[in-house]
């Protein structure tokens, strides 16, 4: 019985779990034939415009929903990139700046070297002497003494005693030459004395360096003197190593005590002292170079005359005891 009812169940067909309506191909051939008709009518009546627009418009929401994950990636996407290239633009920037910043400097720095080389030149053609331009390369370390050195010496004709102006006054003399530099001693060193003579009245004097600072002092001056201040004073040329003419300094300070007999003169150097680092080495052609306690003369082709006797002429400096 259990076995026959079990072939009763077998025999039964399934049933359908969804209605099944027309083929697959009928639905084909019937919506295609409706889009086509749609098609032609729509093409000749223009008809559904309007209902084109309110679909579009309707399903427009459903579209931006449907294209706001993908719209995300993307403007996530460009942010980022974006952002990486602006930094990166940045950094290059901030790196050409500082380059142009650099090369600015350099050029503002060249400029007033240039100017400087001007007036130079223009001094050098005012000076008839032998001249040389040099460069100050190296600054002397000791505090007490003010002295560098420049870049020209014995393969330059460089000779010591040589005078050493800038564009606007003497700064210093060369107290030593080397091979291919000079030591050159500032007029402000305690040792160095340059006599000088005042613009206004011709009044001849001797500087010397104050040291403890960029002043010059006019020692043992009577305390009615005719100095004032401002007055300028030049190199007077009567020691055969400074040029006639060169500014030297201004004098800034006169005063005058009951105590003393001489007047305290103070001036401040015209020239670049500690300024510039191009400089110009003047030496006369027939000059006396102190060095030590010896005047190293180099004479004329003729006879000149060294305390009261006659020296013979000859192209070799001859080497004479200064007077004391």
């Amino acid at each position: 019985m259990i076995k026959g009812f079990n072939h009763k169940l077998e025999q039964q067909p399934a049933p359908a779990f969804f209605v099944r309506g027309p083929s697959s191909f009928a639905r084909l051939a019937f919506f295609s034939a409706l889009s086509i008709a749609l098609i032609a009518t729509d093409s000749r009546l223009q008809y559904l415009a309007a209902l084109r627009q309110d679909l579009v418009a309707l399903l427009q929401p459903l579209q931006t929903v449907a294209n706001a994950p993908a719209q995300l990636y993307r403007n996530t996407d460009e942010y980022f990139t974006a952002h990486h290239n602006l930094l990166n633009q940045n950094r290059q920037f901030k790196q050409q700046l500082l380059k142009q910043d650099a090369a600015l400097q350099r050029l503002s720095t060249l400029m007033l070297e240039n100017e400087h080389l001007r007036n130079l030149l223009q001094a050098n053609k005012a000076l008839e002497e032998s001249s040389i331009v040099g460069e100050i390369v190296h600054i002397g370390r000791d505090p007490f003494t003010k002295k560098v050195i420049v870049n020209r010496g014995d393969n330059d004709h460089v000779v010591a005693g040589a005078a050493v102006v800038d564009a606007v006054g003497v700064i210093g003399q060369v107290t030593r030459t080397y091979s291919g530099s000079s030591e050159v001693t500032l007029i402000t060193d305690t040792s160095l004395a340059i006599p000088i003579q005042v613009e206004r009245n011709g009044l001849r004097a001797i500087a010397f360096g104050h040291g403890r600072d960029q002043t010059l002092d006019l020692p043992f001056l009577p305390a009615n003197v005719d100095i004032r201040r401002g007055d300028v004073l030049v190199t007077s040329g009567i020691d055969g190593v400074y040029p006639a003419g060169l500014k030297v300094a201004s004098v800034t300070e006169v005063k005058i005590s009951a105590d003393s007999p001489f007047a305290r003169i103070v001036g401040v150097p015209t020239g670049g002292v500690e300024n510039h680092s191009q400089v110009l080495l003047v030496s006369l052609a027939h000059s006396e170079m102190w060095e030590g306690d010896e005047v190293i003369t180099t004479p004329k082709p003729s006879t000149k005359r060294t305390r009261g006797k006659p020296a013979p002429a000859t192209n070799n400096p001859s080497k004479i005891h200064a007077p004391q």
